[in-house]
């Protein structure tokens, strides 16, 4: 029961998240209801971790004894097997969306802006240019399949025992080796998504709650006297051509400039207009101080997860095999305050299980304010803008995509965080030294007293995604610090910020402000 109201919360943040910034001219049934569940998608598959980390850890009791239900190997190998199926089903449908579902609506879409096209030849059209995305993930599948194979154990096999070896080989994997290097594949996609979008918006989003925003009528009045500058500016330079003589390139250059202008700060204050007349911006303001706290926590938050992250790397540089293993440590040599913490709370339960669940939709939500404040680029190139009711369908399921592969990512980061704890949960197992003592599980603990947590598996199946993970942490910390102190040089973002740009139409304009 749970479960499902669980599930039913995700749908309908979706449903208001998708809604609120989708474009109420250009919405369009297929996109929104491909946006709202890649979304939920994404969220479902974030709290995957959670989950995987509670049930290795309720196999115990708190002295380190297995529970009458899971004394029995067989037993745990279900729970564990069912872990691992879940994982399956989400990642696969992670796969789906991405190189197939969410590149089909959105060419789909873009077949629909030509004039005098059928509904079948959009199909046609769209299903042409997704094909390439299909060959792609077949493609990263069959790498995964044969590139990690193991060598024959008797170097002079016949090449038909070396057949019957790859065909015992593949049959064994259960597609396990396919599915995680497709994975780990797109998982650098999402790692270059998480150090541009989730380092900026982990830094601006709680200094933007702490400084809140500029007072609508001080940015009304502003408003009002540049409208007066420019309209004087333009007045002046029509008046140089009022006896028929033709103004030179320049006075023409900065006459048009200065007109655009005009247009941008007309539509302004009519934003203005409307958002002093807004109850929500009448309800922000009285609730500053909670925005104040809020941002706070948020600050603390980031610092604790910045720490934690930068310990975590210095650890591996010092301590770990070194990057032909992938920076691969086991247990941990600097105090990692994150993992101390997590520790700590695993006597209350559930603080620790709180703590990671709240880690981890902090990590979603500051992802999802860097898209919105960022808007989607390519390189250099912004390509759409996320914006209140005013988002086209194709920048939606761009930022639905983004989103599926940072929470892939998510999970290699929160292990970078914690990598014991998420290794091995509140797990503790009773050693026999002179006394018996209890000890928490880590990687000198016996097979058959710990039981690691799928995740770990998935993630370091392969050691050179590991590795380029590793120099991702460390440019991560970088952008981190960047967006800090831009943030923090950057003064009170506009009550209307990201709602009025130059090259907007005033037709989309007043398509906002009605």
């Amino acid at each position: 029961v749970q479960y499902k109201a669980s599930e039913m919360v995700i749908l309908a943040f979706c449903w208001v998240y998708i809604r609120k910034y989708q474009s109420r001219q250009e919405s369009e049934v297929i996109s929104t209801i491909t946006a709202i569940c890649a979304l939920a998608v994404a969220l479902i598959t974030s709290a995957l971790l959670p989950v995987d980390i509670f049930l290795v850890s309720f196999m115990k009791y708190p002295n380190g004894t297995y529970k009458d239900w899971a004394a029995i190997n067989e037993t745990r190998k279900q729970i564990e097997d069912t872990v691992l199926y879940g994982y399956y089903t989400l990642y696969s449908i992670v796969l789906f969306c991405v190189f197939f579902w969410i590149p089909f609506v959105y060419f789909y879409y873009e077949e629909k802006d030509e004039d005098n096209v059928s509904k079948c030849s959009q199909v046609k059209n769209a299903l042409k240019y997704t094909i390439g995305f299909v060959i792609v993930c077949a493609a990263l599948l069959l790498i995964g399949t044969f590139v990690p194979l193991p060598p024959p154990s008797r170097q002079n096999s016949t090449q038909w025992e070396k057949v019957q070896y790859l065909f015992k080989e593949l049959g064994s994997r259960d597609g396990v080796a396919a599915l995680s290097f497709s994975i780990s594949s797109l998982t650098l996609i999402g790692m270059l998504a998480v150090i541009t979008y989730t380092a900026y918006g982990m830094s601006a989003l709680p200094l933007t709650l702490i400084k809140g925003v500029r007072s609508v009528r001080y940015e009304r009045l502003e408003n009002t006297e540049d409208t007066e500058q420019v309209e004087q500016r333009i007045g002046k330079l029509k008046a140089k051509c009022g006896d028929g003589r033709p103004l030179s390139m320049r006075d023409r250059r900065t006459l048009q400039d200065l007109e655009t202008r005009l247009q941008t700060l007309r539509r302004q204050a009519r934003h203005l207009e409307v958002a002093e007349r807004d109850c929500c911006t009448k309800v922000g303001g009285a609730l500053r101080p909670l925005k104040i706290l809020l941002g706070v926590f948020f600050f603390l938050v980031a610092l604790l997860f910045v720490a934690a992250l930068f310990i975590s790397n210095l650890d591996k540089a010092l301590h770990s095999a070194g990057i032909n293993t992938g920076f691969v440590i086991f247990g941990t040599n600097l105090t990692n305050p994150l993992n101390e913490l997590l520790l700590a709370l695993q006597p209350v339960f559930p603080l620790d299980y709180v703590l990671i669940t709240v880690i981890t939709v902090y990590f979603v939500f500051t992802s999802m304010a860097g898209i919105r404040n960022m808007g989607i680029w390519f390189f250099w190139m912004r390509l759409y803008k996320i914006r209140p009711e005013r988002t086209r369908p194709q920048a939606l399921l761009f930022l639905c995509m983004i989103l599926l592969l940072i929470v892939l990512h998510t999970s290699y980061m929160i292990y970078s965080l914690a990598p014991q704890y998420v290794m091995y949960g509140s797990q503790k197992y009773q050693l026999q030294v002179r006394k018996l003592v209890f000890s928490i599980c880590d990687a000198d603990a016996p097979e058959d007293q710990c039981t690691i947590t799928r995740t770990y598996l998935f993630l370091h199946k392969f050691w050179f995604f590991s590795t380029v993970y590793y120099f991702g942490n460390w440019a991560f910390l970088a952008v981190f610090t960047i967006g800090l102190m831009v943030s923090c040089c950057k003064g009170k973002k506009s009550v209307i910020e990201g709602e009025v740009a130059a090259d907007d139409s005033d037709f989309s304009d007043d398509e906002y402000v009605h």
